[in-house]
């Protein structure tokens, strides 16, 4: 599905989930904004970017071990590794 030079983690991706709502579900809890969502390919969670203040999708992958985020954006078609800094889009 991936892009050619993508790591083990993207590759093993074989279906991409997507978001089931456009919102950060962490800083929907705390009453925060957000600039970007990203959604999880490991549980399907979707957290706010690196843009974000709250960088919710990043703490997550470093708090689970879920390495890879695909964009949750209308018309964005790409995934993020956190483990090997890998970028393919699909």
């Amino acid at each position: 599905m991936a892009s050619d030079g993508a790591c083990a983690h993207i590759r093993a991706i074989t279906d991409v989930k997507k978001p089931k709502r456009r919102e950060c579900a962490e800083c929907i809890k705390i009453g925060a904004r957000w600039v970007h969502l990203r959604t999880c390919q490991e549980c399907g969670v979707t957290l706010c970017c690196d843009d974000s203040p709250n960088k919710h999708a990043t703490k997550h992958a470093r708090a689970t071990g879920h390495p890879v985020i695909a964009s949750a954006e209308v018309g964005e078609r790409w995934l993020f590794c956190y483990p090997d800094d890998n970028f393919a889009e699909y």
